[in-house]
């Protein structure tokens, strides 16, 4: 579901670069293209113009597109390459179209070759300041680092690129010396980064190479298209690793850090309640006693490489939380390493007393992490193989039998799945009827559908998303709400409507997106994904997260709506079903504090700029610390309950659920709002038909 997934290349021993007391002055050699990859550019270019859903003409307008990806891939920062490197490279904006169609490279391999001098020279640069020592640095200028340089000119002269790196590298000692490191330490935790991202930068063959740019071609198309090498292959079966062993988390490259883009629910990551997405990795030590390896600039395999490991073992990573303008406050998070088990992946339910209007319900409510299939017992002939429909279909008959009034399906976080299990999971809920639409690159559509009469729930229905609910999630939503079945409540989903498979090549894969969903309305859930009915404030940016925020992305788009079935629904009082929440959000401790958070974070935001002196840093991070203690208690003392000294104190309070995941109060308190809304759906629909008989 997501842009630059995650792979898990063999890794270099470490031991000889971290110890390595100076880094070598010489440029790497230039690079070229090797013969067999002149036939694989054909062949990639021939599977995408026959099979890919996006149909793209390679023109001068694509070359263009081209040059500019290829240029943001190697340098998104534009700290490397000079406006005469850029001015020397535009010409081929018009030509660089005519060279793939040919197979030839050798413009793609000059412009990296470039690359890789400047990047020597900026690595040179900075290690050479560090072996100067950091004792002449000043850290009480008033000065600032542009964090966001996407808009920036290219640099023009060699003058204006040291100041840059000077600031960065300011900006770097900073970081660690608010982390508590001393002067020395820090002057050798920076050479080891530097002298490490020179020595990878030495070792870049020519397949690497060519995946880079066939990568930056292949994004001409769609974000989720991507170009696996011979090794990088070997290892896609396990390239999402880390969501099945590990720390259950799944990471991406951002610029030079490492960032987490969703963790696996119930995984160990997911258990320890301290991470989330868009936190960004900064250091990894190996268990409870070894000394943080700082990761800033390591190829994503390495990282990968340095967190996993055997499981019942601890990883201790520092982590900077993400979306918070206090960018200086690192936290260090324990894991204990180990495997995601399948019934910690299973949906799983409770009961959920409220008091509404003066009297007790009992709503069920139903959480699904995954739409799951064990799909070699169920070939096997295996009678009792586990999937997501079958295991709900049981939840609901035991709590049907347990007496509820209402039921909520949670899939908050859950990132998708089984397609089929989608398709039969809204089968329990509706007689007959179409569920999805497929359309293929050639338009045709495929329609899947439920074909059994037979029902396992009837009653009052909700279903509660949020931003990480993607794909097979956004499809069973989507459902719902185009049946009017239930009322879909939370934040706007991912937006992950494409479908990918794989597909061989002689040297290499190519993943490939060859197909799109619709819902029975015809909406795409692509881009836009499934807008709620009643929405519920979200601290996940949509800027950041999510389809819309993926460069490239597909369009949301529409198709023939299917005949289907409508329930009563919501329509007919949805403004007064919204009304009521607002009213009580409006007064709720938990909602107040999550709209604060919002308003806090979006105008953080705002500011694209880092202070380089010392004294305004430690400031703006105690300033940051200040305020959220302060929203945390004034949402406390609104509950009537005692004031916090430190956010630390927070940590003992969460509440665990079965899997033994930590539970916020937002995240309870949007439950909660749920049930409610579903209990004001009750009473509105009874009022509704009740007024329709008279």
């Amino acid at each position: 579901m997501l842009n630059r997934t995650l792979f898990l290349l063999p890794t270099l021993a470490l031991s000889f670069l971290l110890q390595s007391a100076s880094a070598s002055t010489t440029a790497p050699e230039a690079l070229a293209p090797e013969p067999i990859h002149r036939q694989t550019t054909l062949d990639i270019l021939d599977s995408l113009t026959r099979e890919h859903y996006n149909k793209v003409t390679i023109d001068d307008s694509f070359s263009g597109q081209l040059l500019g990806q290829y240029l943001e891939d190697l340098d998104p920062s534009k700290s490397y390459f000079y406006a005469s490197d850029i001015a020397e490279f535009n010409p081929l904006s018009t030509t660089l179209d005519d060279s793939i169609q040919a197979g030839e490279l050798k413009d793609a391999y000059g412009i990296f070759n470039r690359y890789q001098q400047r990047m020597h020279e900026r690595l040179t640069f900075m290690i050479a300041e560090l072996e100067g020592g950091l004792e002449d640095v000043q850290f009480d200028l008033d000065e600032t680092l542009d964090i966001d340089r996407t808009s920036a000119s290219w640099i023009q002269t060699q003058e204006e690129m040291d100041k840059l790196w000077r600031k960065r590298l300011k900006n770097a000692a900073l970081s660690l010396k608010l982390a508590d490191k001393n002067l020395a330490d820090t002057t050798e935790t920076l050479l080891k980064r530097y002298r490490y991202q020179l020595h990878r930068a030495e070792q870049m063959k020519s397949e690497d190479v060519f995946q880079t740019y066939i990568n930056a071609v292949s994004k001409g198309y769609d974000p989720h298209t991507q170009y696996f090498s011979p090794r990088n292959s070997e290892n896609f079966q396990i390239n999402m690793s880390l969501s099945l062993e590990g720390i259950g988390a799944v990471l991406q490259s951002d610029d030079e850090f490492t960032k987490i883009v969703r963790l696996v629910p119930a995984g160990p990551a997911d258990k320890t309640g301290q991470l989330k997405a868009s936190d960004t990795i900064v250091a990894v030590a190996q268990g409870d006693d070894g000394d943080m390896v700082d990761i800033v600039g390591w190829r994503l395999d390495d990282v990968v490489s340095k967190i996993r490991g055997p499981a019942d073992t601890v990883v201790r990573l520092q982590v900077d939380p993400a979306g918070s303008n206090d960018r200086q406050k690192r936290k260090e998070v324990r894991i204990v390493r180990s495997k995601v088990k399948l019934e910690e992946q299973a949906a799983h339910k409770r009961i959920m007393e409220l008091d509404y209007q003066g009297q007790n319900y009992r709503l069920g409510v139903i959480e699904i992490p995954a739409f799951y299939i064990d799909f070699a017992a169920l070939q096997s002939g295996d009678p009792n193989y586990k999937s997501t429909t079958r295991d709900v279909e049981k939840l609901i008959k035991e709590l049907t039998e347990e007496g509820i009034q209402g039921l909520v399906i949670d899939l908050r976080d859950n990132g998708g799945g089984s397609l089929r299990e989608a398709n039969e999971l809204v089968g329990l809920f509706i007689s007959r009827g179409p569920t999805v639409q497929i359309r293929d690159p050639n338009g045709r559509i495929d329609i899947l559908g439920d074909y059994d009469a037979d029902v396992a729930y009837n009653g009052p229905l909700a279903v509660l998303v949020n931003r990480l609910s993607a794909s097979a999630s956004e499809i069973f939503a989507g459902a719902i709400q185009d049946y009017r079945r239930g009322a879909v409540v939370g934040s706007q989903t991912f937006g992950k409507g494409t479908v990918q498979s794989l597909h061989a090549l002689r040297h290499g894969q190519l993943k490939m997106t060859h197909a799109k969903f619709y819902r029975i309305s015809g909406d795409s859930t692509q881009h836009k994904g499934v807008v709620p009915d009643i929405k519920l404030p979200s601290l996940y940016n949509e800027m950041d997260i999510g389809e819309s925020a993926l460069e490239g992305a597909l369009p949301w788009d529409q198709v023939r709506e299917v005949r289907h079935g409508k329930f009563i629904g919501v329509d007919n009082f949805l403004d007064e079903l919204n009304q009521r929440h607002l009213k009580r959000a409006e007064a709720d401790p938990d909602f107040i504090f999550m709209r604060e958070q919002v308003e806090h974070l979006t105008e953080a935001a705002k500011d694209k700029t880092i202070p380089l002196n010392e004294t305004a840093l430690r400031k703006e991070r105690d300033e940051a610390e200040q305020w959220q203690l302060d929203a945390q208690n004034r949402r406390r003392a609104l509950k009537q309950q005692p004031p916090l000294t430190a956010l630390a104190e927070l940590e003992d309070e969460l509440k665990k659920d079965e899997q033994g995941r930590p539970i916020s109060s937002e995240s309870i308190a949007q439950l909660e709002e749920t049930g409610r809304i579903l209990l004001d759906m009750v009473d509105l629909t009874f009022r509704y038909t009740a007024a329709a008989k008279e």
